[in-house]
């Protein structure tokens, strides 16, 4: 049977970026503390209690998904803005985009009786579009209860992302993601990997799934419908940028006011127009956005100058 590498909570971005590039999958041990633990868990208690389970066996007959964690959970949106894990994305995402984003949310929760689920890639979901050189995501399994063998622990194939893609793996290709809880998976968009089956009596495996991905790409969950203005308007400018409340490069997200009837110029830029948080101007129009409203704009020469702050002109 394959192994997944492990590495201390000490370890540097550098160092998990170079196991991810070899195998696609490395588990950080005991990253969270037992406190966040018991928060994650009372956040997410109301909605896992209900016994609603998937419909097929890809989301599998055994298995409770909760979606929307940033609206429903501060305990999860504290998760997602993990220095380590954010670094870890920028870093590894970088030769394919100028950001990320956070693209999906989800707590999984496999209970005992659940079935394999099939290997596959989740690059899948954007179909054969993107070029195989070009790695979409770098995504997250948080353990919130410990992960075994017995009880469905994550499959994964290290390496896989090297192959040909109609390669099927042998049994002891496949590792599975044994962990304790406080630990965490990362595994990037083109490895194989699964849930795993849960043969145990009573023992239920649930993580929390945070994938990051290019800022141009769609993301699988609209978090603009999981987390809209009204309830993004209440957290913090930093995990709004992260699911998208922002712009990707120059125009990507930019937004104008659809009850505007005369024609005036008017937008708004998503958070803010400065990149650097120090600015006045880092997340000034957040507000705009979350009242769904929108600024005057003018490209008459005359009033740009009337109302600059600052006049450059180039040599």
């Amino acid at each position: 049977m394959a192994d997944l590498v492990h590495l201390s909570s000490s370890a540097s971005s550098e160092e998990i970026i170079d196991v991810l590039n070899k195998d696609a999958g490395v588990i950080i041990d005991n990253l969270l503390h037992l406190d966040d633990i018991s928060r994650i868990n009372q956040d997410l208690k109301p909605f896992l209690k209900n016994d609603v389970f998937g419909r097929d066996e890809f989301t599998g007959f055994k298995t409770k998904r909760v979606g929307a964690l940033i609206a429903r959970s501060e305990a999860c949106r504290e998760l997602a803005l993990n220095p380590l894990i954010n670094e870890v994305s920028e870093k590894y995402l970088s030769p394919y985009c100028d950001g990320y984003q956070l693209h999906f949310t989800s707590a999984v929760s496999i209970g005992p009786g659940e079935s394999k689920q099939i290997l596959h890639r989740d690059r899948g979901i954007w179909g054969g579009y993107l070029p195989r050189k070009v790695e979409p995501l770098m995504s997250t399994i948080w353990a919130v209860t410990d992960f075994t063998r017995e009880n469905g622990a994550t499959q994964i194939v290290p390496g896989s992302h090297l192959w040909e893609k109609d390669r099927i793996p042998t049994d002891n290709e496949i590792a599975y993601a044994e962990m304790k809880a406080g630990s965490v998976l990362l595994y990037t968009g083109t490895v194989l990997h699964g849930g795993g089956e849960n043969i145990s009596k009573n023992d239920i495996r649930t993580g929390i799934f945070l994938h990051y991905a290019l800022n141009w790409l769609r993301q699988e969950e609209n978090q603009y419908l999981s987390c809209p203005p009204e309830i993004a308007k209440g957290i913090s400018p930093e995990i709004r940028s992260l699911i998208g409340y922002s712009k990707g490069g120059y125009v990507l997200g930019f937004y104008s006011d659809p009850s505007d009837k005369n024609a005036e110029y008017e937008s708004v830029s998503p958070y803010g127009t400065s990149d650097d948080p120090k600015s006045p101007h880092y997340n000034d129009q957040m507000e705009l956005l979350s009242s769904f409203k929108t600024k005057k704009m003018t490209f008459d020469k005359e009033e740009i100058y009337q109302k600059a702050k600052a006049i450059y002109n180039p040599k």
